[in-house]
């Protein structure tokens, strides 16, 4: 049988059902694909590539400002696949193509297995990323009592300075989040949050797991977290989705969803009424055009949450004409939507690149 299968892919290649890789007709394309014959069109090719690091050189300043991307689930599958993708939809053959992130003069590989697990989750990658050390995938059984203080103590995080011991005293720099999940969403909530088990965003969730009525008997959910524990409530941006976690069930959103949380809070309300009496600049928007009027004179706080869940695909955001910014290449991938996460994956690199022209890596402080 597999011998079979093997002689049928190579009876395809033979046949031409390659699309990407026929002739490319004339002009140009043509001229490059006669060079591409040429083994020393490749010795060249590799030439520059270390000429181009060597002229980067090294590079021993000191950053005054880090900006870190995450493509939650992005595998290097997903990252050839993305790059023949962009390559195609340019008229390339595509492999030849690079993402924004790939032509950066240092690259690196890291796991993030966790503790008991191969394969995983965004809790505990989270916190692999982002504090330097494992944890287990998932809650684990002790987690179910439930109580506030049950969960082992939290773990350095680079969104703040680990020192004394034990604490998370306010960190010297200015710090922001932005996804296009839910912000109280595992990978985000790595940032700022310390919990039991990632599923606990809201009140509603603690409540159904745990039961307790009293908020003192168990620990805070991620949402309350975010707005009113350090770090992040000391976070100058906070903008993704999720706003259903931050406001009561009682009521409906912007956008004609209701509420999730027991509590009767509107966290949302409150963060605003807090900056305001704190007598700093803020503004709290829920769509893209009152993003747009921020930015034309940023406050110093910003909160943006832009869906009652998960924000939206950007390919299909953009095909709605929907008054949101647009990754989701994880979503895409667990749900078997290869176009839409590979889409995601190539607005991440599009993300980088501006990022990249905003921020120059040669600037001094």
């Amino acid at each position: 049988m597999l011998r079979a299968l093997l002689l049928s892919g190579a009876a395809l290649l033979a046949l031409g059902h390659d699309e990407y890789h026929r002739p490319r007709g004339e002009g140009a394309a043509a001229e490059v694909a006669a060079r591409e014959l040429e083994p020393e069109y490749w010795a060249a090719e590799a030439f520059e590539g270390i000429a181009r690091r060597l002229r980067d050189g090294a590079n021993e300043r000191v950053a005054d400002r880090v900006v870190m991307f995450l493509g939650d689930g992005l595998s290097v599958p997903t990252l050839a696949a993305a790059r023949a993708l962009r390559g195609q939809r340019q008229g390339r053959s595509g492999e030849e193509e690079q993402l924004a992130y790939e032509r950066f003069p240092v690259t690196g590989l890291a796991k993030t297995y966790c503790t008991d697990a191969q394969i995983a989750d965004s809790a505990c990658s989270a916190t692999a990323y982002l504090c330097g050390a494992k944890g287990n995938r998932g809650p684990s059984a002790s987690a179910r009592a439930c109580g506030a203080g049950t969960a082992a103590p939290p773990a350095p995080n680079i969104t703040c300075t680990p020192s004394p011991p034990g604490r998370w005293p306010t960190a010297a720099t200015s710090v922001g989040i932005v996804t296009t999940t839910r912000v109280t969403h595992a990978s985000p909530a790595g940032a700022y949050a310390h919990t039991a088990a990632r599923d606990w965003e809201s009140d509603a969730d603690l409540l159904a797991d745990c039961g307790h009525a009293d908020p003192a008997a168990r620990q805070a959910d991620i949402a309350m977290q975010l707005m009113n524990s350090y770090p992040g409530n000391n976070f100058k941006v906070i903008l993704g989705g999720g706003r259903r976690e931050f406001r009561p069930n009682t009521t409906i959103d912007e956008e004609g969803a209701s509420g999730r949380r027991l509590d009767g809070r509107d966290l949302i309300e409150e963060w605003r009424a807090r900056r305001a009496a704190a007598g700093v600049s803020h503004a709290y928007v829920w769509n893209r055009t009152e993003l747009l009027r921020a930015v034309e004179d940023p406050p110093e706080y910003l909160l943006g949450l832009f869906g009652a869940s998960h924000m939206r695909y950007e390919a299909e955001a953009r095909a709605a004409g929907a008054d949101e910014p647009a990754g989701r290449d994880d979503g895409g991938g667990h749900r078997a939507f290869p176009r839409l996460a590979l889409l995601e994956t190539i607005a991440l690199s599009d993300a980088v690149e501006r990022a990249d022209a905003l921020l120059p890596r040669d600037a001094r402080s």
